[in-house]
């Protein structure tokens, strides 16, 4: 769920008294993380001020000595070695050309010497157990929990960030933990969450830590999803696909002018994207947040559904999301209702068949409904998964095929 300014809250839970979670409403009980014993067992000694980072506290205070830096510094891929021991990064289209001792846009990645590194390996700035529901996927495990984390740093400066505090920052300036790949995936299985979710600020930039965190969660039975502007290039972004088990990309507006202003990146480089994971065939979702005068219009929502079912296809997930103020937009009103409903019904009569509205707790195109014979095949309200109706991927009561990953 969102709180008052619009930040994710972590899904509480309520425990026995031998300190095991019990299932909320909805939720499969053999998905849910017993909290206890993760903040018993985990090797996250700064988890609940980490947690801070992402729930609101304010402040940058360094917490690592140079001298223990080394355990986060792996060799980047994706670069090239250019005269005057100048390096050209790869990984995302700024192609950032970097000299010596600099760092690129992201801030998280150095040039030494002629040699590109990424300072964030096993550098956790923040780590909680979440609803699948709210990254959100609404087609992978429905009432799965995720193990989700994630670094300092972001290769975009969108204005309506709501993470700005990990995201727009160096990695020095916030506080994090040494958590190896096989720590991560450990903590995972011990907590019974199926899924590993690489989020908040932007996993691209911690794209070595990534992948090999989701090749040791595969190891253990655990699969991995991303939550990505996708802002990204196609080599690297092929190689993900690999690695990965599912992706949802935030489509910030179907304007070059709004990612010009508002975001700071090209719009052309996200949709590449979009086809690309597509074309790969890694399960994909779309969320779009819809801005109150910057990105609402009928003729952006026509565009935008007629490009996903064009490019992506029908059966690709489509989420408008209401927007609410934070970090650069505080001057904006959340998204009225009615636009968001705008937006869906626009979607829908282009051909769609799986719009949702996100963050408005309880209204009914939070379900997923057969495309054949409309009804819910599962229900939801909120993060809570009330039902699931989706039996060998097809509807229950008509057997249409309902694309997604079910068990």
């Amino acid at each position: 769920m969102k709180d008052s300014m619009g930040r994710e809250k972590t899904l509480r839970l309520d425990l026995t008294p031998d300190g095991e979670a019990v299932a909320p409403a909805g939720v499969r009980p053999g998905a849910i993380c017993d909290r206890r014993a993760f903040l018993k067992t985990a090797s996250l000694p700064c988890l609940a001020a980490c947690a801070g980072a992402v729930a609101g506290t304010h402040g940058l205070v360094p917490l690592l000595a140079a001298e223990s830096d080394a355990q986060f510094i792996r060799e980047a891929q994706f670069y090239e070695k250019q005269p005057y021991r100048k390096i050209k990064c790869k990984l995302c289209p700024r192609e950032c050309v970097i000299d010596d001792h600099e760092r690129g846009y992201c801030g998280v990645r150095e040039n030494r010497g002629g040699t590109y590194y990424t300072l964030v390996h096993s550098r956790v700035a923040t780590a909680h157990i979440d609803p699948i529901e709210k990254k959100p996927f609404f087609h992978f495990l429905p009432g799965a929990m995720a193990f989700s984390i994630a670094t300092a740093g972001c290769n975009v400066n969108c204005k309506m960030c709501q993470n700005w505090e990990i995201s727009q920052v160096r990695p020095e300036q916030v506080r994090s933990t040494y958590a190896p790949p096989e720590r991560i995936a450990e903590l995972a299985q011990q907590n019974r969450c199926p899924v590993v979710a690489y989020t908040y600020s932007e996993p691209v930039i911690f794209y070595e830590y990534m992948t090999d965190t989701a090749r040791a969660a595969h190891e253990a039975g655990i699969r991995s999803v991303v939550v990505t502007g996708g802002y990204i290039t196609e080599d690297p972004l092929k190689k993900l696909c690999k690695t990965v088990d599912a992706i949802k990309v935030d489509l910030k507006a179907f304007s070059e002018k709004f990612y010009k202003e508002i975001v700071n990146g090209e719009m052309k480089h996200v949709l590449n994207a979009l086809v690309t994971i597509r074309q790969q065939g890694t399960w994909s979702e779309v969320v779009y947040l819809v801005i109150p005068t910057l990105n609402d219009s009928d003729a952006e929502f026509q565009a935008l559904a007629k490009w996903v079912k064009t490019d992506l296809g029908p059966d690709v997930p489509l989420h408008f999301s209401r927007f609410h103020p934070e970090y650069l937009l505080k001057n904006l009103p959340p998204t009225p209702l009615e636009t968001l409903e705008r937006g869906k019904a626009i979607a829908d009569a282009e051909g769609l068949h799986y719009v949702y509205i996100g963050n408005v707790p309880g209204h009914p195109a939070e379900s997923t409904y057969c495309p054949r014979c409309h009804k819910v095949v599962v229900e939801r309200a909120g993060y809570t998964v009330s039902g699931v109706y989706i039996k060998n991927g097809k509807c229950r009561y008509c057997q249409q095929p309902i694309p997604g990953v079910w068990s």
